[in-house]
């Protein structure tokens, strides 16, 4: 550890965005026990922006894609200007969704933490200059980047937590500018907004998909390849699994990773290795597949 290797004589500031438990710990082991500390935020200060209009979205795991490209293609007419940053739970996840919004022909890009870094600096600064274009991404950009003029955060799952939802949202609605952010979950997965439930989001109705746009998704799911949909489960079914609010039925938590396969289009969900399966506690459960 960094502290160990410093003089006891020092002197130690410690500055962070937000002071979750972690950074808490931190400051246990890293500053005197008289330390001061000074909040530079009001108290009553709201935590997300106001000028940022928040809703969100109940539907089942079958329409999320068809609803995502509606929404792309809604904000996308209404705004010449657009600049769309679409956050997924996992860096596998992106890949998949990312690959299928460029089926659909919209100007896509991709960024998560399977990228190399020198890839990751060079989407990030064209998104940064750019306008007309969706970054779909991993919590990679959910902290420490300033992405300009954003028009739109789309959030599709449960995030990880409160702090890492108000995060994203921050990405948007800068510099007295307006935005807009939309969180987009199952039906099962709302027992998330208990713990948003002081924010100022809005329920929305489920926006209608027309045939032509079904259609159009159904298609390009059919040409996603099918490792990069296998790795999306898999990425996916670890990510819940690790939710302690969905773990801890592990047969409907595998009930549910199948309906997520079959909304990629897949009659059968992928085998996963043995290995994984172990790791994730999950290799007895039934409706899963091993390799």
């Amino acid at each position: 550890m960094c502290i160990s290797a410093v003089t006891i004589q020092r002197q130690t500031l410690l500055f962070s965005a937000t002071i979750p438990d972690e950074v808490h710990k931190i400051c246990d082991v890293a500053l005197k026990l008289d330390h001061e500390f000074i909040n530079t935020v009001q108290e009553g200060l709201e935590e997300t922006n106001s000028q940022v209009r928040q809703m969100h979205i109940a539907a089942p795991l079958g329409n999320h894609f068809s609803i995502l490209y509606t929404l792309l293609k809604e904000h996308i007419k209404d705004d010449a200007n657009y600049k769309v940053l679409v956050f997924c739970t996992t860096a596998m996840v992106t890949r998949f969704i990312a690959d299928l919004l460029m089926k659909l022909n919209l100007n896509v890009r991709e960024i998560h933490s399977r990228k190399p870094q020198s890839y990751r600096n060079k989407i990030s600064d064209e998104f940064r200059k750019s306008k007309g274009l969706v970054l779909v991404t991993s919590d990679v950009s959910a902290r420490g980047v300033d992405y300009p003029d954003i028009t739109l955060v789309l959030q599709i799952g449960v995030p990880a937590d409160r702090q890492q939802y108000i995060h994203r949202l921050g990405r948007t609605g800068r510099k007295g500018k307006e935005g807009r952010g939309i969180l987009l979950l199952a039906p099962w997965e709302e027992f998330f907004l208990s713990s948003i439930k002081d924010l100022p989001i809005t329920k929305a109705s489920e926006p209608m998909v027309d045939s032509d746009s079904r259609k159009q998704v159904e298609r390009a799911l059919s040409r996603v390849d099918a490792k990069v949909k296998g790795t999306a489960y898999g990425s996916w079914l670890g990510y819940y699994n690790s939710n302690k609010n969905v773990r801890r039925d592990k047969n409907r938590l595998v009930m549910l990773a199948n309906e997520y396969s079959r909304s990629m289009g897949l009659d059968n969900p992928p085998a996963i290795a043995k290995k994984n399966l172990r790791k994730m506690g999950l290799q007895n459960i039934p409706g899963l597949r091993s390799e």
